[in-house]
């Protein structure tokens, strides 16, 4: 038989985690709770739905803008000005199906093979295939696990080499629920303007912080924007994950060699939908704090649930839908305990060592991924599955 390209033969193999696990224990018929998924419980509110609908019925079911049509790309502009402080026009936004496209777009566009892009450990996964589908290197820049997984400039500057071409930043971060400070990300500003590097910038969970929490774009840092790739989506903080509508903001020197990936590769987003993302833009801002709140009480209810549990210590996180314990007091490696904790409980959550080997003795749990009464359930079959160590 003919071979397989090399970009299919020689990386990694993807990994579902703990998602493929379950499913074959799904089919048994078992009452699974299922907190590996970054899934917002919450549904897509009602007046997306109709915007959409609206949509569809007059008639916006043709090929349309590669870009993204032109009131989206406005509405977005404003929206990043506004909101992410970054200087963009229209003509700087392309839109995207989800946030995995937009990076997609991002590695290929900017990465050759043999060049190295740095990824900040804890990773994320997903980012970590597509760089090597590049044909490009992973290179992992841990950040500080006793200073609650903070960005130091000591453990990223020893990693830059003459093939380094950028550094991937999530923020707020997938899978420790950090949110980056102004001075941290002006580290990782200062290293790209003096080696000459790209940013790109996951900043999904952007909408989703607690407790005043200060989301900050990167690309608003003086210098920034022009090296930068602010990636942004739908999917989480509108309930939109099934959707898979995202965008990305960009200088536009940029947007010529990104859209060279996205229209070859889709050549644009469902033209519909994006009268639906418009709605979600400029719609009432209380349906969209109503489920950050319902995510911050399931925060609360999910951290002090876990710190009751022997061998477990849950720091709150700033931001995102995910806690990430750290449960080295049990002796029980992440893979080992996740694997246990399915099997006796039925509750699925996702191993630390998932995200590298930095979060080790950690687990990944998703709040945002059930209501509070299965949340609750769930807390209760952890706490039988600890106690009884």
């Amino acid at each position: 038989m003919p071979k397989f390209a090399r970009r299919v033969t020689q990386t990694s193999k993807k990994s579902y985690g703990m998602f493929a696990k379950a499913a074959g224990m799904a089919k048994e018929g078992r009452d699974l709770i299922h907190l590996e998924l970054g899934q917002p419980v919450h549904d897509t509110p009602d007046h997306i739905k109709q915007a959409t609908i609206r949509a569809l019925q007059a008639g916006e079911v043709h090929y349309s803008d590669l870009q993204g049509i032109p009131q989206l790309r406005e509405v977005l502009a404003a929206k990043v000005r506004d909101y992410n402080r970054i200087d963009v026009s229209a003509s700087e936004i392309l839109v995207t199906n989800g946030l995995t496209q937009a990076s997609f777009a991002a590695f290929m566009a900017l990465l050759d093979d043999g060049e190295e892009a740095i990824l900040l450990e804890p990773y994320y996964p997903q980012h970590l295939g597509k760089i090597e589908m590049a044909g490009a290197k992973p290179v992992m820049a841990p950040l500080d696990k006793k200073a609650g997984f903070r960005i130091r400039k000591d453990l990223i500057t020893p990693l830059i080499t003459p093939r380094t071409r950028m550094i991937v930043l999530v923020n707020p971060s997938n899978p420790t629920g950090r949110v980056y400070s102004r001075e941290e990300l002006q580290i990782v500003a200062d290293l790209a303007i003096e080696h000459d590097l790209w940013v790109i910038s996951d900043e999904v969970y952007e909408q989703i912080v607690f407790d005043g929490a200060e989301h900050v774009s990167i690309a608003s840092l003086p210098g920034m924007k022009e090296r930068t790739v602010s990636m942004f989506a739908f999917t989480k903080a509108y309930a939109m994950d099934g959707w898979r509508l995202g965008y990305l903001a960009a200088d536009k020197s940029m947007i010529p060699a990104l859209m060279k990936i996205t229209a070859t590769e889709v050549t644009h987003v469902n033209t519909f939908i994006q009268h639906g993302a418009i709605a979600a833009i400029t719609g009432p801002a209380e349906v969209l704090q109503d489920m950050v709140d319902d995510d911050r009480r399931k925060r609360d209810l999910v951290v002090s649930r876990l710190n009751q549990m022997p061998g477990v210590i849950c720091p709150s996180p700033e931001g995102t839908i995910y806690a990430f314990p750290d449960i080295s007091g049990t002796g029980l490696k992440a893979q080992e305990a996740a694997d246990a904790i399915l099997e006796k409980t039925d509750v699925v959550v996702e191993a630390g060592s998932f995200y590298g080997p930095l979060g080790e003795h950690h687990l990944r749990i998703c709040f945002g991924s059930q209501d509070h009464d299965r949340l609750e359930e769930a807390m209760n079959r952890l706490s039988g599955f600890f106690n009884s160590l």
